[in-house]
């Protein structure tokens, strides 16, 4: 009975704390991200704590930099199309973007009548759709502030990582339960230090291709979709698909006449970024079968929305490592 109250505790203040407890998960992410860094500017200087201060000054830099070059474009853009949200569902409520695309693409009246009537006909599935996306959205704003908490926590996990982990090997006094122990960790870092690195370079090549080919096509928002586009990136499976019906949904509601050229291009980089980019620089080091990968997402959604979503593949491979491990102990 002592042992479940405990674990009805502990269970307990892990769903009271949630949200710190992720801020604390997307830190190490962080840290992860830029260790490698790190770790090459304190060959230089010789001091883990002013390597770390270089790292955070030049990134400071850098990102006023990019804010200062492509900040107000993006600004710009994403006022526009925050206005235009309005706008864009109450032409897909009432159904008058088929006339709109039909016109665009030459359907004839009859079409246009009966897509109109199938949009006015789900109207109130649509209204649900739009309220429960607002609702997510309102949540991650409501939760932004935790990103500043992020680089913080990051410089302790920079700093102090590597004792940190020592210290939980240090709790187990059994050989064989220490050689257990850090096994499981040696190997949870290798993924995850190699996971959140080839998630950088996989969103840096689709936040390129996605905006380099939207302003090409002279796509209304671009540069916006673009950035968004990249950072969906880092969701696996369900973030390219949302970016690509995104980009398309606003091409159509826009007026852009190449939606199905568009269509094609968009295809083709999926299948060059699942087929060739991401074997590649992911390598073999988050190895887990289509299915249970999806079998995470879909629960990571239920259980913590769009964070769980993104947090599913990393914890969905750490439990591999661990069951791996378990069965050799």
């Amino acid at each position: 009975m002592v042992t479940v109250l405990l674990f009805a505790a502990a269970l307990a203040f892990l769903y009271g704390a949630r949200r710190t407890i992720v801020a604390f998960i997307f830190a190490i992410f962080f840290a992860y991200l830029i260790d490698p860094l790190v770790c090459k500017v304190q060959d230089l200087v010789h001091g883990r704590g002013k390597a770390l201060l270089i790292v955070y000054l030049a990134l400071f830099v850098a990102l006023a930099l990019l804010g200062l070059l492509v900040g107000p474009k993006l600004v710009r853009e994403g006022t526009r199309l925050a206005h235009s949200f309005p706008e864009f569902y109450e032409k897909l409520a009432s159904g008058q973007i088929a006339f709109t695309i039909g016109d665009q693409h030459g359907w004839s009246a009859e079409t246009e009548a009966k897509i109109q009537a199938f949009l006015q006909n789900h109207r109130g599935q649509i209204m649900s759709w739009a309220t429960h996306f607002g609702q997510r959205l309102a949540v991650l704003v409501s939760n932004s502030w935790l990103l500043l908490l992020i680089p913080i926590l990051g410089a302790f996990f920079l700093k102090d990582g590597r004792s940190m982990a020592d210290s939980v090997v240090d709790l187990v006094s059994r050989h064989r339960q220490r050689e257990f122990i850090e096994s499981v960790l040696n190997d949870v870092n290798i993924m995850l230090a190699h996971f959140i690195r080839a998630q950088l370079i996989l969103a840096i090549l689709s936040l390129a291709f996605y905006t380099v080919l939207l302003l090409i096509l002279h796509v209304s928002f671009g540069a916006v979709m673009g950035v968004i586009g990249g950072a969906l990136e880092f969701i696996p499976i369900v973030g390219p698909l949302v970016a690509a019906f995104m980009i398309l949904g606003v091409s159509l509601v826009t007026g852009f006449g190449h939606v199905l050229i568009l269509g094609l291009l968009l295809g083709g980089w999926r299948v060059v970024q699942d087929y060739v980019n991401s074997p590649r620089i992911m390598g073999k080091h988050v190895e887990l079968h289509p299915l249970a990968t999806l079998f995470g997402i879909l629960c990571g959604a239920e259980i913590a929305g769009v964070v769980g979503v993104y947090l599913s593949v990393p914890m969905m491979a750490t439990l591999r490592i661990l069951w791996r491990h378990w069965r050799a102990y």
